[in-house]
């Protein structure tokens, strides 16, 4: 199992609402996080970064899962207006983060 790590940004004045909309994330979008293969998924925020983890087996499995996903496409438009997001052209994904340091 292999983790990633991506930043993304709330817009100000947001931070209230995204917590919210992930509080009430329904039980579909949870099962395509299941389905597509994300595995111990976290967000963690400061100030206005969000900081996200996950693991996965096949990360290609993953962001193809995830492109071809009608869940996913609707979660994006519903969060799309309060963030700030950096998607990577060459991986579809947000920016992926270079891991300095493990310690297991």
């Amino acid at each position: 199992m292999k983790s990633y790590a991506y930043v993304l940004n709330i817009k100000p004045g947001y931070e209230d609402e995204y917590k919210r909309r992930h509080d009430e994330m329904g039980e579909e979008m949870r099962s395509f996080l299941t389905e597509a293969g994300f595995q111990n998924y976290h967000i963690y925020r400061f100030g206005l970064v969000l900081f996200a983890y996950f693991e996965c087996e096949d990360f290609d499995r993953v962001r193809q899962v995830s492109a071809e996903s009608d869940v996913n496409r609707r979660w994006a438009e519903y969060m799309g207006p309060i963030m700030d997001i950096d998607i990577d052209s060459a991986t579809g994904f947000p920016f992926l983060l270079t891991e300095m340091f493990c310690h297991s």
